[in-house]
């Protein structure tokens, strides 16, 4: 289809023709040089937002991974009180079910503290408390989490006869 009008000689045709295509070729260098200089825009706005979109990113890992091994030190802790509850039960049982539990999540360094120490049957309640150091529940974050550590603990009344 032309834009010229029907019955236009030849000669003018292929001139018009010409004429409109040195204009799309000068157009289009015009466009190429607006985009190379959009594009050096684009690398600088690249490299100022994805340090701080990776940074957010890893720091959501993080703390996630800090609830994780939060709860599964309270769940650990209400477990252990679960096991030292019944009459029988030693100290040793509740570590071995707290090792148990927290081995899962890979936390292998924990405090175990149980009150009463030992498990006498006048005791009508047990508390059972997990320390575990901050610095072993991150990936990135224990390099400014070294002397906190996350605290759990569960009370639970014991099953002993407090009759005899």
């Amino acid at each position: 289809m032309s834009l010229m009008p029907a019955g236009t000689p030849l000669v003018l045709h292929r001139r018009f023709s010409a004429k409109m295509t040195r204009m799309k070729r000068i157009r289009s260098h015009r466009q190429s040089q607006k985009h190379d200089h959009r594009r050096g825009v684009t690398m600088v706005e690249f490299s100022v937002v994805l340090p701080v979109f990776l940074m957010i990113v890893f720091a959501g890992f993080e703390f996630s991974r800090i609830c994780l091994i939060r709860n599964a030190a309270h769940n650990a802790a209400y477990q252990a009180a679960r096991r030292v509850m019944v009459p029988g039960a030693t100290v040793a049982d509740a570590n071995a079910e707290a090792t148990r539990l927290l081995n899962v999540f890979g936390v292998t360094s924990f405090t175990l503290t149980v009150n009463p120490n030992p498990l006498t049957l006048a005791a009508s309640r047990v508390t059972v408390s997990i320390d575990i150091p901050a610095a072993q529940c991150g990936w990135i974050t224990p390099m400014f989490t070294n002397s906190l550590t996350i605290h759990a603990g569960s009370t639970l009344l014991t099953e002993r006869d407090v009759t005899l």
